[in-house]
C-alpha cells in the first residue's frame, strides 16, 4: 500500500494534522501565531545548514528552531524590546540568513518552491516513520505537561504561585513546537506550516466546550482538511500544500456559518426552561 505516492501523502498528512491540532490550540490560546511563523521561517536556515554540513534535515531544522525558541526566552528577559519586536527581529533575520545560505550552495539544486510550500507527494517511508515517531513523542509530552501548561496559559501568576514553574513549562512547549515544525516541514512547507497549526484550532474553538474537546476537534478538522486538500489537488491538478491550507480555511468558514457550542448550549437551556 505504501508504494502508492498518494497513499503515502495521505498517511503523512494525517500524521502531521494529528499533532498540529492539539499543539495549535495552545498557539491560539496564547496568541502565539507570530511565534509559530518565527520558528517556521527559522527552519529555512536549518534546511540550508543540513545541506552545508551534510546532516539530517529534520534534525537540523529542529536544532535551529529550538535555538531560536530559547533565544526568544533569553531576549524577553534581557532586552528592552517588546515581544512582537523580538519575534520580528528573529523571524526575518532567520529567514534572510536561510536564503543567503541557500544562495551560497551553488553546487546543490534546491527546489525552493518545494521548501517554501512543501512537497507532500514526495514523502518516503522514512519520512512517514519520522512524522509518526516524532509526532508520538510530541503528543505524549504534551499529555504529560497538559495541566501545568494550561494553568500557565490561563494565569501565569497563579501557576507560579502554585509552584508550576512557568518558564520551564514554556521552554518545553516551545521545544515541542520546534519538533512539530521539523517533522512537518516536508509536508506543508516553511510558509504554510503555521496555517495548519492555527486554522484547525480556530475552527474547533467555536464548537468545543472544554480544552480537551477543542484539541480533539482541532485534530479531526486538520485530518479532514488534509484529506480534502489532497483529493482536491489530485482532482484539479493544483499544488498539494496550498490546497491543504485552503481546505482548512474552508473548514473555518463553515465553522463561522454554523452555530457555536455556546449558542447551542443556550438554546438547549432555553428549551429545557420552556418545557418545564
Amino acid at each position: 500500500m505504501l508504494d502508492d505516492f498518494f497513499t503515502r501523502a495521505l498517511i503523512a498528512g494525517i500524521g502531521v494534522a494529528l499533532v498540529a491540532g492539539p499543539l495549535g490550540c495552545f498557539v491560539v490560546w496564547r496568541r502565539m501565531a507570530y511565534f509559530g511563523d518565527t520558528l517556521a521561517h527559522s527552519s529555512l536556515l536549518g534546511l540550508a545548514l543540513s545541506y552545508l554540513l551534510s546532516i539530517n534535515a529534520t534534525l537540523s531544522v529542529f536544532l535551529i528552531s529550538a535555538i531560536v525558541a530559547i533565544s526568544l526566552l533569553f531576549l524577553q528577559r534581557r532586552a528592552t524590546l517588546s515581544s512582537d519586536s523580538i519575534l520580528g527581529l528573529l523571524s526575518h533575520s532567520a529567514l534572510a540568513l536561510g536564503l543567503v545560505s541557500i544562495a551560497f550552495l551553488t553546487w546543490i539544486r534546491l527546489d525552493l518552491l518545494g521548501v517554501l510550500f512543501g512537497d507532500i507527494l514526495a514523502v518516503s517511508r522514512m519520512d512517514i516513520a519520522v512524522i509518526y515517531g516524532g509526532g508520538a513523542a510530541v503528543l505524549v509530552s504534551l499529555i504529560l505537561i497538559w495541566q501545568p501548561l494550561f494553568a500557565t496559559t490561563v494565569n501565569r501568576e497563579l501557576a507560579e504561585a502554585e509552584g508550576v514553574g512557568p518558564d520551564r513549562i514554556n521552554a518545553v512547549f516551545m521545544i515541542l513546537l520546534a519538533l512539530t515544525i521539523a517533522i512537518a516541514i516536508k509536508v506543508i512547507g516553511v510558509l504554510l506550516i503555521t496555517a495548519l497549526l492555527i486554522i484547525p484550532a480556530a475552527a474547533a474553538r467555536r464548537f468545543a466546550t472544554g480544552p480537551e474537546q477543542m484539541a480533539v476537534l482541532a485534530a479531526g478538522i486538520g485530518v479532514l482538511s488534509v484529506v480534502g486538500g489532497l483529493y482536491g489537488s489530485l482532482e484539479w491538478d493544483i499544488p498539494s500544500g496550498p490546497s491543504i491550507v485552503v481546505a482548512t480555511f474552508i473548514a473555518f468558514l463553515v465553522s463561522l456559518a454554523l452555530p457555536s457550542a455556546i449558542l447551542r448550549d443556550r438554546l438547549r437551556r432555553n428549551r429545557q426552561k420552556a418545557a418545564s
